[in-house]
């Protein structure tokens, strides 16, 4: 039986999690607290892959005065062998006496086999305390652990009306700086970074980390179907992950010498295959996905249901109708092709408003 106190200690476990926001991946962010008598004995986090994991700081934080103690995890300790040692053993042989566990690891590899070494030690084991905010810190983890894909958010800078360049292409700037500021901390949390060929041409685009302290950047993924990117484009500078439909062996050999990677995945449509690329990610290691792309890949990513989040900064200005909008979906003849969203979150961001919606690909309902 979970209480009161349990959720303090929980709430300061997933703080310690956040930690992790910008490093851990491919692997899941994770915060341990150990407590006995009310009083915190060892805290931790997991920094980044190849490193220990949260509770094994914890546990060297406390100590001795670990034995007889209470932790407090966001994911079930891990049971195998990774690039580090089981977890399960680690508070076996510190002698906890309890453990609190806010979500059971999606990974198939531990999936309820923590839990279960634990609890065959003689350890008392509570599962599900905040289990919400343990499964949306690591939602992208998760779908890839369940579903084989990444958790793909789509951000969108926009004028009130809708539009997100003029008509001529132009888009920069129509958010503020405090919105960018604040997209560079969704690039520093993210996995990859995708647009499509179109924003590179218009803009040069780099889609890296600015303005915030890092230890990794993101991986760089442009969707390139027919091999237009510019030899002399500044994401080549770099490392940069390119999918393409055509099959160009002295293109593809000049873009490999300018620093990329070029991957074929063509689809039956002679464009790049969106799921296959998604699938391909993911078996990367990629957690989390940022789309900053035009009308035309946003409208082919919802169309295709891949898209799970959308970030939408909309500024106190209007472009008029002849200005580019969010997602080329075509032309919709009834209701139930409608792309239907969620309201997450709203909230300012300098002059502009940041909504945070989800996008509700298997609810079609009024």
């Amino acid at each position: 039986m979970v209480s009161a106190e349990d959720s303090r200690w929980m709430a300061q476990a997933l703080q310690l999690a956040e930690r992790g926001l910008y490093s851990t991946s491919p692997n899941p962010r994770v915060g341990c607290v150990l407590v006995r008598d009310g009083n915190l004995l060892g805290a931790g986090w997991h920094k980044k892959a190849g490193e220990p994991h949260a509770e094994v700081y914890a546990l060297l934080d406390a100590g001795d005065a670990a034995h007889g103690a209470t932790a407090y995890v966001t994911l079930e300790p891990c049971s195998h062998y990774g690039r580090t040692p089981p977890c399960c053993d680690a508070l076996i042989h510190a002698g906890v006496a309890r453990v609190v566990v806010a979500m059971q690891d999606p990974n198939p590899q531990v999936a309820g086999r923590g839990i279960a070494k634990l609890r065959a030690a003689g350890i008392s084991v509570d599962c599900g305390l905040m289990e919400a905010a343990a499964r949306e810190l690591n939602a992208g983890f998760c779908a890839r652990m369940t579903r084989g894909l990444p958790q793909v958010r789509s951000k969108v800078g926009m004028s009130l009306d809708g539009r997100t360049a003029l008509s001529n292409g132009v888009s920069q700037w129509i958010t503020g700086a405090d919105a960018r500021l604040d997209v560079q901390h969704w690039r520093a949390r993210s996995c990859a970074v995708l647009t499509g060929i179109n924003t590179i041409l218009a803009d040069d685009a780099q889609l890296n980390v600015r303005e915030i302290d890092v230890e990794r950047q993101p991986k760089r993924v442009v969707l390139d179907s027919h091999l237009r990117m510019p030899l002399d484009a500044r994401i080549l500078q770099g490392g940069v992950l390119i999918y393409a439909a055509l099959r160009d062996d002295h293109k593809i050999e000049r873009l490999q010498q300018a620093g990329a990677e070029v991957v074929l995945l063509p689809g039956t449509d002679g464009r790049v295959d969106l799921p296959a690329v998604m699938r391909d990610l993911a078996s990367r290691g990629c957690n989390e996905i940022l789309v900053e792309a035009g009308a035309v890949l946003n409208g082919a990513l919802l169309r295709a249901e891949l898209v799970d989040e959308m970030l939408l900064y909309i500024s106190p200005q209007l472009l008029g109708s002849s200005a580019r909008g969010i997602a080329a979906l075509g032309e919709l003849t009834a209701l139930d092709q409608r792309v239907d969203l969620k309201w997450q979150d709203v909230r300012q961001v300098g002059r502009d408003l940041r909504i945070t919606v989800t996008v509700r690909n298997d609810d079609k309902g009024v």
